[in-house]
């Protein structure tokens, strides 16, 4: 109908015409190389975050076990014979004998 023009009247553009510009520059937004280039950095630092977080996730499980495994039963151990050297002491102090300094090594 904007082909057909009428004399003495006003021709108004179409509706569809008009949100073209609007979508051509969002197309050109969209498709510029700065968007691409942080899209794909965006999809890089998400994908190195990843693989970081479950390696140390692996790691620190690696570490937890390990520190439960060996050195929780060295401390409880070395914990058990101070009360031992403890307990001698104080029974060798209620026989009368001279206190002693315990042996260190």
């Amino acid at each position: 109908m904007a082909a057909q023009h009428r004399r003495g009247g006003i021709s108004l553009p179409e509706r569809s015409s008009a949100s073209k510009p609007h979508s051509n520059i969002l197309a050109r937004i969209t498709s510029s190389p700065i968007v691409s280039r942080g899209k794909q950095a965006a999809s890089d630092a998400a994908f190195f975050s990843k693989k970081l977080l479950r390696s140390t996730g692996k790691a620190a499980w690696i570490a937890g076990t390990t520190f439960l495994i060996l050195f929780v039963p060295l401390i409880i151990e070395m914990d058990r014979e101070q009360q031992f050297n403890e307990l001698e002491l104080q029974q060798a102090s209620l026989l009368g004998a001279p206190p002693t300094a315990p042996a260190r090594s």
